[in-house]
């Protein structure tokens, strides 16, 4: 490709990873850095890219910086500091954050970038594994907008949608609106398929029914005979569904926004963990409803 640019990414875990083969795929040279270092050896040696010890050295140089961590404490471990990215990354380079983080660190990284002469996005993903392996991310993105248009091209590599939502901590900001509206979709197809099922009908032919209607999601779509199946290991693990829950609760205590449902689908998935579901997908709310 003739605009291949020079990036490094930060964290190779089961989003990380297939996003950053994306980009070695599209023809940009990428350096890994992931705190284990067998996995971003493995990496380099299979898309013939590059690894770093740290990620101060992988970024440099770079024209792009990606990341995609745990939480906002990881974030800052890999972006601030001597061995930090910011410490290694040329004026004018551009830092891409895919972690699902808080609002709060998304602000606090942009200022701290500002300082470095460098641009900042905050730009969590919705579309789970799957969507990062298949390349059909959506991509939702805080950010001034001239940082943002230089950062689009290169995030098109594994994104189905991408879209600028406003200044910095605008993209975490979506992605919360984005796990409050699952978490009670979720729920209530538990709900439904467990009344269905309780109810005496044959579930998989109502939701074969109502798939075409008013109540169609794509949890319907995707995950309702799984559910029914009892089958949880499709992706976004109850875990980590739990700490996003657990940004949005704290947002929402920040702002003054009412968040009943979530709050209470948080308990929910609570007692998943202590059935031992802590790695199930999501999905597994149903499970709760019919021990």
């Amino acid at each position: 490709m003739t605009d291949a640019k020079t990036v490094a990414f930060i964290g190779l875990g089961v989003m990380g990873g297939p996003m950053a083969r994306h980009l070695a795929r599209r023809g940009h040279h990428v350096i890994a850095f992931n705190r284990t270092q067998e996995k971003a050896c493995l990496f380099a040696q299979q898309q013939a890219a590059e690894w770093a010890a740290t990620p101060r050295e992988a970024a440099a140089g770079a024209d792009f910086v990606f990341s995609c961590v745990g939480n906002d404490d990881d974030l800052r471990a890999v972006t601030l500091g001597p061995d930090g990215a910011f410490a290694g990354m040329k004026i004018g380079a551009v830092f891409v954050d895919h972690t699902t983080a808080s609002a709060h660190v998304a602000r606090e990284l942009h200022a701290e970038a500002a300082a470095f002469g460098l641009g900042f996005v905050d730009a969590p993903v919705s579309g789970g594994q799957a969507g990062a392996e298949n390349g059909a991310l959506t991509v939702m993105c805080g950010a001034e907008p001239d940082i943002y248009a230089r950062a689009e091209p290169v995030i098109a590599a594994y994104a189905r949608a991408c879209r600028l939502m406003g200044p910095p901590g605008a993209g975490q900001l979506t992605k919360m609106v984005n796990q409050i509206a699952v978490a009670g979709l979720i729920q209530s197809l538990s709900e439904a398929l467990h009344f269905a099922r309780t109810s005496g009908l044959d579930a998989e032919n109502v939701i074969d029914l109502l798939k075409s209607g008013a109540a169609q999601s794509w949890q319907m779509e995707n995950r309702a005979k799984t559910m029914l199946a009892g089958e949880f290991d499709f992706g976004f693990a109850v875990e980590w569904m739990r700490k996003d829950l657990s940004i949005c609760l704290a947002e929402a205590r920040r702002s003054g926004a009412r968040l009943p449902v979530a709050a209470l689908v948080d308990q929910f998935y609570a007692e998943v963990e202590a059935m031992g579901g802590k790695r199930w997908d999501t999905s597994s709310l149903i499970a709760r409803l019919e021990r």
